[in-house]
C-alpha cells in the first residue's frame, strides 16, 4: 500500500470518528469488531506471562501504518515500560520489509508452535503486498527464545490481491500438536505443525466452507486437551453479526455443518464459565440489529454463550445471551455501545466459575460519548448469568487516566497471570486515548481487579512514535 493510501485511510478513520452524529444518524447498527489483544503467554521462559500489546498504525521510520507490536515482560513486579520490546518489519529477524499501510499486528496469537518450550507470537500484516498483489497480506511467525523474540519466519499464505490474509490469526499447541489459523477476506487457511524455524509446517488445510470470514479462535470444548477451532463470517444480512462454526470441514453440506444456532456474532473466547471443566464457548455480538431487537442481536450489543461438556457444544441449542438489559448487568441497552466488542474468559474470583470480561468501547460515560467501559459477568454454576456484575471505566478509583469522548476504553481486552501470584490480572485496551491508543493493567485482586495498582502506557512511554491512528491495544475494525 503507497503512502498517499495509507494516509487517506487514516484521514477516513479520524474523519468517521469526529462525525459520531452523522454516523449514529446514518449507520443501521454498530460496526465494531475488536481484534483481540493475545491471551498472555511465557514467551522467553522466564516464569511469567507476557503482554503482546499490538499497533498496527504505528510510524515506523516516517512510514505511517507500517505497525508494530509491543511486547511487555511479565516479572514477579507484574509488567513495566522498562522490560519491553517493540518490534517491527524493520527489526533484526523479522521478514519483509516496513511499508506505508502494512499494518503489522492488525492481528496477533500466541503458542508454543515448535514445541522448545517457548511461546511464539503469530502476527497478521493484512495489508502487505506480496509481488503484485496488492493488500495480499502476510503472517509471520517470530520465535520465542531466552532473549525474546529475535527471529521469525513467514508462514505460507494464498497471495491474493485484497486478500488481507491476516486479518486475523489464531494459534493452538496442546498434546494433538501445534495449529494455527489464517484468516483471509473469504477463507480460512489452517496449518498444523510440525512447524519448522524457516515457517514449514507439516499440512495446510483451507476453510472455504464457510467464506466471507473476519475471525478465529482455538479452544477446548470437550475437555479432550484438542483443539476446537471457531471460525466467524463477516456480518450476514438481517443479522447482527456473522455466522459462528465449530469444527466446520469441507463435507460439501449447504449451509456448513456445525454452524451455531439461535446466536451469531463477530469476536470469541473460550473458558469455563460455569465450573463443570468444560471449556464454553463465549461469543460477542456487538453490533445493533435494524430498528427492532431482531433475530439474535440486542441493542447495545450482546454476549451469547454455548455451554460445552463431553460432547463438546450443541450446535442446535440456542445460547445463553447477555446483555446490559440483563438483569444485574451494569449500565442499559443504547444504540452503538458496541457491548462485546472484545471478550475474554478468566476466573478473577478463582472460585472455578471463570468470569467474562466484555468491551463496550462505544458507552457513554455522563456527557462523554464513545469514552467506553469494561463490565465483568461473574461465572456461575447454574443459572442465568449477570447477577453481580461490575463495570469500571477512567473514572474508576485508581484506574489510571480521565473518561474522555471517543477513547473507546474496552476496544480490547485479555488477561492471565502475568506477576504468579495466582490472581489473573486484566489488559485494556483504549483504541484512541488521545488519538493514539493506549493500554491499561489491573493486576488481579482477591476477587477483583486491584484497581489502586494499575497502570496505563501510551506510543511514548513505550517508544513509539506521536502518530495519530497508532491503534495501540488494537483498533475496531470493519
Amino acid at each position: 500500500m503507497n503512502g498517499t493510501t495509507a494516509r487517506a485511510r487514516r484521514t477516513a478513520a479520524l474523519a468517521a470518528i469526529a462525525a459520531m452524529t452523522v454516523a449514529a444518524a446514518t449507520l443501521s447498527g454498530g460496526t465494531a469488531q475488536a481484534a483481540p489483544l493475545p491471551v498472555p503467554q511465557d514467551i522467553n521462559g522466564d516464569g511469567y506471562r507476557d503482554v503482546v500489546v499490538p499497533a498496527a498504525g504505528a510510524t515506523v521510520k516516517g512510514l505511517e501504518g507500517a505497525g508494530a507490536i509491543v511486547v511487555l515482560y511479565g516479572s514477579a513486579q507484574g509488567v513495566s515500560a522498562t522490560k519491553r520490546a517493540v518490534i517491527t518489519q524493520a527489526s533484526p529477524g523479522v521478514p519483509g520489509v516496513a511499508e506505508d499501510g502494512d499494518n503489522f499486528g492488525a492481528s496477533s496469537a500466541v503458542a508454543d508452535l515448535d514445541k522448545d518450550g517457548y511461546a511464539d507470537v503469530v502476527v497478521g500484516t493484512p495489508y502487505e503486498k506480496v509481488g503484485s498483489a496488492r493488500s495480499a497480506g502476510a503472517v509471520t511467525v517470530l520465535w520465542g527464545s531466552r532473549q525474546g523474540l529475535v527471529s521469525g519466519a513467514a508462514l505460507p499464505t494464498a497471495a491474493v490481491t485484497d486478500g488481507l490474509a491476516g486479518r486475523d490469526v489464531a494459534a493452538w499447541s496442546g498434546p494433538d500438536g501445534a495449529q494455527v489459523l489464517i484468516v483471509n477476506d473469504n477463507t480460512t487457511t489452517r496449518l498444523t505443525g510440525p512447524f519448522t524455524r524457516a515457517g514449514d509446517a507439516g499440512s495446510s488445510y483451507l476453510h472455504d466452507e464457510t467464506a466471507w470470514m473476519r475471525s478465529a479462535a482455538y479452544g477446548d470444548l470437550n475437555g479432550d486437551k484438542a483443539a476446537d477451532r471457531v471460525l466467524i463470517t463477516g456480518r450476514m444480512r438481517g443479522l447482527s453479526g456473522g455466522y459462528v462454526f465449530v469444527n466446520s470441514d469441507n463435507d460439501g453440506s449447504h449451509p456448513p455443518t456445525n454452524r451455531m444456532q439461535g446466536g451469531d456474532g463477530l469476536t470469541s473466547a473460550v473458558g469455563d464459565v460455569n465450573g463443570d471443566g468444560y471449556g464454553d464457548l463465549v461469543v460477542g455480538d456487538p453490533d445493533d440489529p435494524g430498528t427492532v431487537d431482531g433475530l439474535w442481536g440486542h441493542t447495545g450489543g450482546a454476549v451469547h454463550v454455548w455451554f460445552g461438556s463431553a460432547k463438546g457444544v450443541a450446535y442446535d441449542k440456542a445460547p445463553m445471551i447477555i446483555h446490559q438489559d440483563t438483569a444485574g448487568v451494569p449500565g442499559a441497552g443504547e444504540r452503538y455501545d458496541a457491548f462485546g466488542s472484545s471478550v475474554a474468559v478468566a476466573d478473577l474470583n478463582r472460585d472455578g466459575a471463570a468470569e467474562i470480561i466484555v468491551g463496550t468501547p462505544r458507552e457513554a460515560i455522563g456527557s462523554k460519548s464513545r469514552a467506553g467501559a469494561v463490565v465483568v459477568v461473574p461465572g456461575r454454576r447454574t443459572g442465568q448469568l449477570g447477577a453481580g456484575s461490575y463495570s469500571f471505566t477512567q473514572n474508576t478509583a485508581g484506574v489510571p487516566g480521565v473518561v474522555e469522548a471517543t477513547d473507546q476504553f474496552g476496544a480490547t481486552v485479555s488477561a492471565g497471570d502475568l506477576n504468579r501470584d495466582g490472581r489473573p490480572d486484566l489488559v485494556v485496551g483504549a483504541a484512541w486515548e488521545d488519538g493514539q491508543g493506549a493500554v491499561w493493567v489491573l493486576p488481579g485482586g482477591a476477587s477483583a481487579p486491584a484497581y489502586a495498582s494499575s497502570a496505563s502506557f501510551g506510543p511514548a512511554g513505550l517508544g513509539l512514535p506521536w502518530a495519530i491512528g497508532t491503534q495501540l491495544g488494537g483498533d475496531l475494525q470493519q
